[in-house]
């Protein structure tokens, strides 16, 4: 029997060879996910150990996301992936983690709307909200957006229509503390480009 330390480790290589490279919606972001995790975790005494597995599967199934036919959100896809290599690996995890380790994949999306139930999940999702935020969030979404080829006017919108409203979305009061600056980092960004990209004068001639 594989002792827990070697078993996260081989989480965490599967993981990595199951995300992308970016560092937006990928490996990256795992680790900034899980470092988040964690240290709430530590915080408010969760189960770490479910904490560390879901945090590093979580986002396993993004990239076969858009390659999925019945449009299975990435959490889902997510989730049966973990399943699958969970089960296969020699280490005897309790019923009662592997299902927390499960529902804290699925509900960790912002869109697949699957409330969470346990703190585990609730640290989960908030985690995952908290690097929308702050100025790991802003380069994000100018790094996300570049790669789609949206301009200003598109990306303001996506700060307007999930960014500025991911800190209403938390879960625990403790992450709510953390996102408080990182949101006002974020506003005070989206206000500024906003401003600079005013054009009265051109507007008024053209």
């Amino acid at each position: 029997m594989i002792k827990e330390k070697e078993f996260i480790s081989m989480v965490k290589e599967f993981s990595q060879r199951n995300s992308d490279k970016d560092d937006v919606h990928g490996f990256d972001h795992v680790k900034r996910v899980f470092e988040n995790s964690v240290y709430i975790g530590m915080s408010l005494n969760a189960n770490l150990f479910v904490l560390k597995i879901a945090s590093l599967l979580h986002d396993i199934g993004r990239k076969f996301e858009n390659k999925n036919l019945n449009g299975k959100n990435h959490a889902d896809i997510s989730a049966e992936m973990s399943n699958e290599f969970l089960k296969n690996l020699n280490y005897a995890i309790s019923p009662e983690d592997f299902s927390n380790i499960e529902h804290c994949i699925r509900a960790h999306s912002f869109s697949n709307d699957i409330k969470p139930m346990t703190l585990e999940a609730k640290i989960l999702s908030d985690s995952d909200k908290l690097d929308a935020l702050g100025a790991i969030g802003i380069y994000r979404v100018v790094a996300f957006s570049k790669e789609l080829n949206r301009g200003i006017p598109l990306v303001l919108k996506h700060f307007e229509n999930k960014i500025l409203k991911l800190k209403d979305k938390l879960w625990l009061d403790f992450s709510k503390k953390i996102a408080s600056k990182r949101h006002e980092l974020v506003l005070g960004f989206y206000e500024a480009i906003k401003q600079e990209t005013t054009q009265s004068i051109w507007t008024a001639l053209f």
